[in-house]
């Protein structure tokens, strides 16, 4: 897993179904240089986009990667769309080994590690992208230049600083850890939409960061 200040490329093996297409520009916002000051703002998002709203998967879905699933929407533009999926957890890996394996803190320390910190989910985000990690989280944390508000009380960040904050008891008050994400091109999702792929609804954050993942 990564946590970089560099956008991932695309590989040859990357598929352009539902939910993964890579690399789209508003991802680079998160990773490196400083945000434009439209993303500065927080606000309702721009009227005929999804930013900050959940997509639930209709049983039409004819993807079985995205069977079930729901979805956060972090950015949703011309340029396409950027999700994480918020309910399918990450099989035999918690966010404690993560924090080891990542060298955040040695493993002689986890029994000091703060309760909030051992209780962050680590998610399959989505099929695109999978070695590098996204941390959604509560708007009471922010870094500058690497924290992406997305609406009111929900923000992403995917550097290690983020990390270190949560393992030090600093970070913000809800988090989740999704390794990879969804992405569609330029009116994929909307046309995915128009053929009643998913239902989009406003966000809650029980439903993002809510303990009973199986339960969303």
């Amino acid at each position: 897993m990564k946590f970089t200040r560099k956008t991932g490329t695309r590989s040859e093996s990357d598929d352009p179904s539902p939910g993964g297409e890579p690399d789209l520009p508003d991802i680079q916002l998160i990773t490196a240089g400083k945000m434009p000051k439209s993303r500065q703002r927080r606000g309702a998002p721009k009227r005929g986009y999804l930013d900050g709203q959940m997509l639930i998967a209709m049983p039409t879905m004819g993807d079985d990667r995205f069977s079930r699933s729901v979805i956060y929407i972090c950015a949703h533009s011309t340029d396409g769309a950027m999700g994480i999926i918020v309910n399918q957890p990450a099989a035999n890996i918690s966010f404690p080994d993560l924090l080891v394996q990542l060298e955040v803190i040695p493993a002689a320390d986890l029994i000091q590690l703060p309760t909030r910190a051992g209780d962050v989910k680590v998610l399959k985000g989505g099929p695109v992208d999978t070695q590098r990690g996204f941390v959604l989280h509560s708007s009471d944390f922010y870094i500058e230049n690497s924290t992406l508000p997305i609406d009111e009380g929900i923000c992403l960040t995917a550097t290690l600083d983020i990390l270190k904050a949560i393992a030090r008891g600093d970070g913000p008050k809800s988090a989740i850890l999704a390794l990879g994400y969804a992405g569609w091109a330029p009116g994929q999702l909307e046309n995915e939409i128009q053929h009643n792929g998913w239902l989009h609804c406003t966000a809650d954050s029980e439903l993002i960061f809510g303990g009973d993942t199986d339960g969303k």
